[in-house]
């Protein structure tokens, strides 16, 4: 008998949580994605499988050489003892190749341009995080997207009662 398909979610197990920043998808214009490994803590990957992760206010920073995940809350985990407890709110490295980070440099020294997280997940057992090449939109770009997500729904509504 064939084996199933992983979930579609990452190819991990059935139950690992993605967690997706929906915020980067309204406040910025997404022009590439780069996916990269994340150094973690034995007690940050269990509060992750737990869901309890806070993308929204998270940014990537370059720092000599080197690709940091800041401002990502990643909760307590309630079961381990406190000498084993990590700090929620610290800088956490990313895993890039060389090439990569070069790539991201460049993209983040013109103006207006960040990078941020789009999605944290884990794929065969570990976890990796989807960052985006973003700029920033305007309020009008949003009411915008608002509006056009908002036809498209219509759009769906009225072909699926045909």
């Amino acid at each position: 008998m064939a084996k199933k398909k992983a979930q579609e979610g990452g190819g991990g197990k059935p139950g690992s949580p993605r967690i997706r920043n929906r915020r980067a998808w309204h406040d910025f214009h997404i022009t590439e994605k780069v996916e990269c490994g994340i150094e973690l803590t034995g007690t940050e990957v269990k509060s992750i499988r737990n869901g309890q992760v806070k993308l929204d206010e998270a940014h990537a920073r370059i720092k000599d050489g080197e690709v940091f995940l800041i401002g990502a809350e990643i909760s307590l985990y309630p079961q381990a003892v406190e000498a084993m407890q990590h700090h929620p709110n610290r800088a956490r490295k990313l895993l890039l190749h060389k090439r990569q980070i070069a790539q991201l440099a460049s993209h983040v020294k013109q103006k207006g341009h960040t990078v941020v997280p789009l999605e944290l997940y884990f794929h065969r057992g570990w976890a990796k995080i989807s960052l985006g090449l973003a700029e920033g939109k305007q309020q009008f770009d949003k009411r915008d997207s608002i509006k056009k997500r908002d036809q498209q729904r219509d759009i769906d509504r009225d072909l699926s009662q045909r």
